[in-house]
């Protein structure tokens, strides 16, 4: 479907999750690549992979929220390619311990924010003005649908920095436009990959959010893949500063939860306030298996030493 023969594509957060993922299908669709992220021995990996497929490939490590690190990787895209075609603004970090807005430290907003928004904004800022000079270029900012509207899940710094970015992405498709440079965002619903699987299929928590998805199912990964090609490609060459849900249909309704969320019964050192609110809906049996939380994070594995993060 997609053909990124002699095209250059910057990845960023290519170690694990979405991002390994993007990085195999712009390979196997003929990308040269230039791959990012703070793990060096993941990505090496990857990019390991990717040159299998056919791909030549820059692995460069680096931390999206310093822009020496942000500068650095680009030159090293350019030396070895002389150009970047495209952007996939993809690394990202979230606080999953569901710790309510009232409770949220200044520290762990702050960081997030770091990331998701300012690191993101770094990789457009400076991608861009190579791509303005060339009058060609494609950025996909992925976003989230947390970033659409208000919603029960207790992120609060993930969802304001993702919000963030869902605005830059509209400012910056507007304001690039007319010099070749389309900005377009990817907001994927609640996606299984082995970075999210633990929480959603291992825990059950997939049967909740599936509880409130029209689709009644989560995501899957390729699902994503596929709306990042089509707007990073020539296909959507008429579409810019546009944000595409990718989410079963969850931002097309309004409302929210059925039963109440499972991260409510987590943080028993800091207890959300108080609601005198009582669901619609009684806790199926097997919401009783995730009420302490994450194994490892908010009690101990059973069978090891390791402490609670």
């Amino acid at each position: 479907m997609f053909d990124f023969g002699k095209k250059v594509v910057l990845i960023t957060g290519a170690s694990y999750g979405l991002g390994e993922y993007f990085a195999y299908a712009f390979a196997k669709a003929g990308a040269d690549l230039v791959l990012t992220a703070r793990s060096e021995e993941a990505l090496a990996t990857v990019g390991a992979k990717c040159s299998e497929l056919g791909s030549k490939v820059t692995v460069a490590t680096g931390d999206v929220s310093v822009e020496a690190d942000v500068a650095a990787v680009i030159a090293a895209g350019l030396a070895d390619h002389g150009k970047i075609d495209v952007l996939i603004n993809n690394a990202g970090i979230a606080d999953t311990k569901g710790v309510v807005a009232e409770q949220f430290s200044a520290e762990s907003f702050n960081r997030i924010l770091a990331v998701d928004l300012a690191g993101a904004f770094y990789y457009a800022r400076d991608c861009g003005k190579h791509m303005l000079e060339r009058r060609s270029g494609s950025i996909v900012n992925i976003c989230s649908i947390l970033a659409n509207g208000a919603n029960e899940n207790s992120m609060i710094g993930y969802t304001a920095a993702k919000g963030g970015l869902r605005n830059l992405t509209l400012q910056l498709g507007v304001e690039w436009a007319d010099r070749g440079v389309r900005v377009n965002a990817v907001s994927p619903g609640f996606i299984v990959t082995e970075m999210t699987r633990p929480m959603l299929a291992a825990m059950g928590m997939d049967k909740w959010i599936a509880s409130r998805t029209p689709m009644r199912r989560v995501g899957e990964a390729d699902e994503v893949t596929n709306a990042v090609m089509f707007l990073a490609s020539d296909l959507s060459s008429y579409i810019t500063g546009v944000d595409l849900p990718v989410d079963g249909g969850t931002n097309a309704g309004n409302g929210t939860f059925q039963i109440p969320p499972i991260h409510h019964e987590w943080n028993k050192d800091t207890p959300m306030v108080p609601t005198d609110y009582e669901p619609v809906a009684a806790r199926p049996d097997w919401y009783q298996a995730m009420e302490a939380g994450i194994p490892g994070l908010h009690y101990p594995v059973e069978g090891t030493n390791d402490e609670p993060s």
